[in-house]
């Protein structure tokens, strides 16, 4: 799998899922992940085969977030597992559809032992605090991010609160790929928000 830079990770999006994702693919956003903690399995279902039909014949690849049954059952290109969901190797035995697997580690251990089970890419974070989730991982920081970056031949997505302010040191810190959670999701334009963290991308890479 190549690199592909930003990656959207669509949470409770004031604009409403469809609008979050429409402006994804329109922006040129190469991967998308609906993730909806607690949410009823039918409401995910129907958000998920929404965001199916939106990406469907464009270059934004779809995953889901956590459960592989339900990123089938729609049509997903992929999910994205966490340490203490199914493993990379039964996600792949089971559901042979989904293409992409991805697995999130949060130290370096954790990045080496992703290497035995050869995700299509992993997920390195958080790099700094965010409120996403109940009970939040330890941050990172860029540099052990940019370590574990460095230490695996697949893909790795930086993420944990990336926004327009540390963007900058994201991508001087060497960081291919970095995912955005409430910098789009918590706009009431994500068009905007996205062009905007990809312009900020590109003046850092000069």
């Amino acid at each position: 799998m190549e690199d592909f830079g930003f990656y959207l990770v669509i949470t409770n999006p004031v604009s409403g899922y469809a609008k979050c994702c429409e402006a994804a693919v329109k922006a040129g956003v190469k991967m998308v992940q609906l993730r909806m903690k607690k949410a009823p399995r039918a409401d995910i279902v129907r958000e998920g085969r929404e965001l199916r039909r939106i990406t469907l014949g464009t270059a934004t690849r779809f995953i889901v977030n956590d459960d592989p049954e339900i990123a089938a059952e729609v049509g997903a290109d992929g999910v994205h597992v966490g340490q203490d969901d199914m493993r990379v190797k039964d996600v792949r035995h089971k559901y042979p559809m989904l293409k992409i697997v991805g697995l999130s580690t949060h130290n370096l251990a954790q990045a080496q032992a992703s290497l035995a089970e050869a995700p299509d890419y992993i997920g390195t974070g958080p790099c700094w605090a965010t409120p996403t989730k109940d009970i939040p991982d330890p941050t990172l920081g860029l540099i052990t991010a940019a370590q574990m970056h460095r230490l695996v031949p697949y893909p790795a997505v930086a993420i944990g609160g990336i926004d327009s302010s540390n963007l900058p040191q994201v991508i001087k810190a060497g960081i291919k790929n970095w995912a955005v959670v409430r910098a789009v999701c918590q706009a009431s334009d994500p068009y905007a928000a996205i062009r905007g963290l990809l312009a900020i991308a590109e003046e850092a890479r000069c």
